[in-house]
């Protein structure tokens, strides 16, 4: 059995490392802030150094591309000959290539594997996960990564993992804007917005979007989930990673980024409802 090292036990990467624990990995884990953690009964390291030693395999799920980079640097004098480090974070593709180039001129080798299926989807185990880097490394993570994942998915060399990503957060952001002026405009037009959301969502504008924000919005549940600030990074990666125009991303991002400057970063993204109701 490969030894397992996890770094990032925050809203994602906690529950993640909790299924490879329970589902009997040999699992080190490792948290940038130890007294954000959550509880783990996995082995604890305080440094990056510590994990590199005690780990074949090393998952990452931090946040933006500087981040990981980071945390590659702290780990790559440390890393035993063969490691290979699987990045579950979401960042620019250009990164996650120059970061398989070096890993692999010194003898180790990079999958980025970024995930969706939000907070819930980590919990349950039910991840959607797109993996761009060489065979060898796919096939080596992918039993791994079967702990808390429903699908895990080849999608091309170094890089590609992310741009899937990065189309799926189109995607996403596509269905979270329609449900959000969906229900704005009820709102403002008189109409019951908890009837609206009942009826629309069961015909032929239902979403997973309308069944899993809409009771948010009826809630006024701003909790994240997935939240303004993170969004808006994805949506910024996406913008730099086209070579044509995104006039919804490009939309979405300004929108976006107005409720980051009032100060709603931390927000679920479902309040962009609020924001365009007015």
């Amino acid at each position: 059995m490969q030894r397992v090292g996890f770094a990032g036990l925050g809203t994602m990467g906690g529950p993640m490392a909790g299924h490879l624990h329970s589902k009997n990995h040999s699992v080190t884990a490792w948290n940038r802030s130890p007294g954000r953690a959550p509880d783990l009964a996995a082995p604890r390291v305080e440094t990056l150094a510590e994990l590199a030693a005690a780990s074949d395999v090393i998952f990452l799920c931090v946040n933006r591309t500087e981040d990981v980079r980071e945390v590659v640097a702290g780990l790559l004098p440390h890393l035993q000959p063969g490691s290979l480090i699987v990045d579950h974070s979401t960042i620019e593709p250009v990164a996650a290539t120059e970061l398989a180039i070096q890993l692999q001129a010194n003898g180790r080798d990079f999958l980025d594997a970024p995930v969706t299926g939000g907070s819930a989807g980590a919990q349950n185990g039910t991840l959607t996960i797109f993996c761009g880097g060489t065979a060898e490394a796919f096939a080596r993570a992918e039993p791994v990564m079967q702990a808390y994942a429903k699908t895990v998915a080849h999608v091309g060399d170094s890089g590609q993992g992310q741009k899937m990503k990065l189309a799926n957060q189109i995607g996403v952001l596509g269905a979270l804007m329609g449900l959000c002026e969906s229900l704005a405009f009820a709102s403002r037009a008189g109409l019951d917005v908890a009837l609206t959301h009942r009826l629309v969502s069961g015909g032929s504008a239902g979403s997973w979007a309308f069944d899993n924000y809409g009771p948010k919005i009826l809630n006024e549940d701003w909790s994240p989930g997935f939240s303004v600030k993170n969004q808006l990074k994805d949506l910024d990666y996406t913008l730099a990673a086209a070579d044509f125009p995104l006039p919804l991303t490009e939309l979405g991002a300004d929108l976006l980024r107005q409720m980051l400057e009032e100060g709603r970063g931390e927000d679920a993204t479902a309040a962009l409802f609020e924001k365009l109701r007015g």
